[in-house]
């Protein structure tokens, strides 16, 4: 959500989540009055509420059309959103925090090694097969599809910093560790990037 508001130019306040399991600030009375799936982002908006990343990316595409993060034609906007998808609904949510809690937890008690293999199973499934669609709709080696920044691109480079951050072998995703390089260093990204809400 913070690439999307960033890349559209869009002014912002943020209030950080502490989803450390000894706090689980989402699962808060007063977190779960905003949202009651207990869950972040959250974008407010005047006195409304939208959850789900994908939904306020779509929010945000709608009422702020320019920059698009979609495609004009059709087909080329349901390619994009297909990219997007895998990442959103096929890798991110087995590799979220409570998932990941759960298999540390009982009953199943695995331990680091087997959270990391989870993790990296769900990351090497996705990345091979975006590896291969890149290969044929990105239009210059540096995104996802065509030659300007998309949804797709959006999702994608929160999804290589969470790879890095469980130290999963990018090696074999030349193509998507390129665009990621190249996406990262464009200022609307950096300004999005995690170490800059990071807690001080």
């Amino acid at each position: 959500m913070r690439i999307a508001l960033s890349v559209k130019d869009l002014a912002y306040e943020t209030a950080p989540i502490d989803l450390r399991p000894e706090v689980n600030a989402q699962r808060s009375p007063e977190y779960l009055a905003l949202n009651p799936e207990g869950l972040v982002p959250l974008l407010i908006d005047g006195t409304r509420a939208f959850s789900q990343s994908l939904a306020i990316i779509e929010y945000l595409e709608e009422t702020h059309p320019q920059p698009a993060l979609l495609p004009r034609a059709a087909a080329d906007r349901a390619r994009v959103r297909a990219l997007s998808l895998l990442i959103a609904c096929e890798m991110a949510p087995l590799n979220n925090s409570g998932v990941l809690s759960y298999l540390r937890g009982p009953p199943l008690s695995a331990d680091e090694s087997e959270v990391n293999g989870w993790y990296a199973r769900w990351i090497a499934r996705g990345f091979e097969a975006l590896e291969q669609e890149v290969q044929a709709l990105s239009g210059d080696g540096a995104h996802m599809f065509g030659t300007a920044v998309t949804l797709a691109d959006v999702c994608l480079v929160p999804q290589m910093y969470n790879a890095r951050r469980y130290r999963c072998d990018l090696e074999p995703y030349p193509r998507l560790r390129a665009i990621g390089a190249h996406l990262e260093a464009l200022p609307a990204f950096a300004r999005a990037a995690p170490e800059r809400f990071a807690p001080a």
